[in-house]
């Protein structure tokens, strides 16, 4: 893996003497020297996409999304993402959770991911103590219908409760159901779905701040239309699926594009791993 953007001196290749190769007089052309290719630890990769810093107010909710598009833009094929991921893809993915508080997931994408719950990790146990967080990020489950399959491992052993984030309106019988089955119940909206500035809010009562979604394509585009997401880590997969796969975020067109700016940009293989933050976030 190397690092094309920002470039800094820890990202370029360098002689002996300290020079970066490929500087004027040594074949390598204009300007400076070529990023360093190179497998990545764990812990640089959570040194890259670490959490902002709390501010003088304490932490504020920063609410990332992880996701993995083609070339011609599929989320998905055949409705998984996996055919389109890489081994570092899913490093980079289990750096994230690593990192977060909770996992904020759409039922729908549960249903068809065969979600489970989120396991601690000793590559991050000491990182995670030092944060003030528990052993592993909880999961939390957007859904209005709650038709969830509660005997799945999401619901009967996780190490840390699942959360349901749903409306104040939802069926009554699923809401015992999910309670039962040991989930906690979290009200974000007045009706029998989620405002998803309300589930931001709820879920940064319970002290959680570090929040990470990885979709799917509808909840994103919820958290894009609402204005609540902060940070885009998005890798472009060299592939091209063509079908009719959806996009990373789908849903109502908003009345003008967010616009976003490129802080770091990773390249591996043809893999592209970028992010994104709101322009006016930080």
């Amino acid at each position: 893996m190397r690092r094309l953007f920002p470039v800094t001196d820890q990202t370029v290749t360098t002689d002996s003497g300290g020079r970066p190769l490929g500087a004027p007089g040594e074949g390598g052309g204009e300007g400076g020297g070529a990023p360093e290719d190179r497998e990545w630890s764990l812990d640089e990769l959570a040194d890259a996409y670490a959490y902002p810093a709390p501010g003088p107010g304490g932490p504020r909710p920063w609410l990332r999304a992880n996701m993995v598009s083609t070339l011609d833009g599929a989320a998905q094929h055949d409705g998984r993402s996996q055919p389109i991921s890489t081994a570092t893809d899913m490093r980079i993915f289990g750096t994230l959770r690593g990192l977060a508080d909770v996992v904020v997931v759409g039922a729908e994408t549960v249903r068809l991911e065969g979600y489970r719950p989120a396991r601690a990790r000793a590559e991050f146990a000491e990182r995670r103590e030092a944060a003030g967080q528990g052993p592993a990020p909880a999961v939390a489950v957007v859904t209005a219908s709650l038709d969830l399959d509660f005997s799945l491992p999401l619901f009967t052993s996780p190490l840390v409760p699942t959360l349901i984030l749903t409306g104040a309106a939802a069926a009554p019988d699923r809401v015992a159901a999910a309670e039962k089955a040991g989930a906690r119940v979290v009200i974000a909206g007045d009706g029998t779905g989620v405002e998803p500035d309300r589930a931001v809010r709820a879920l940064t009562e319970l002290g959680h701040t570090r929040l990470l979604t990885e979709g799917g394509p509808r909840l994103l585009g919820q958290f894009v239309a609402a204005g609540v997401l902060d940070e885009l880590c998005l890798t472009v997969s060299p592939m091209l699926a063509v079908g009719d796969a959806q996009r990373i975020a789908g849903g109502p067109s908003v009345a003008v594009p967010r616009r976003f700016a490129l802080v770091s940009l990773l390249e591996e293989e043809g893999f592209l791993f970028s992010r994104y933050q709101r322009r006016d976030a930080g």
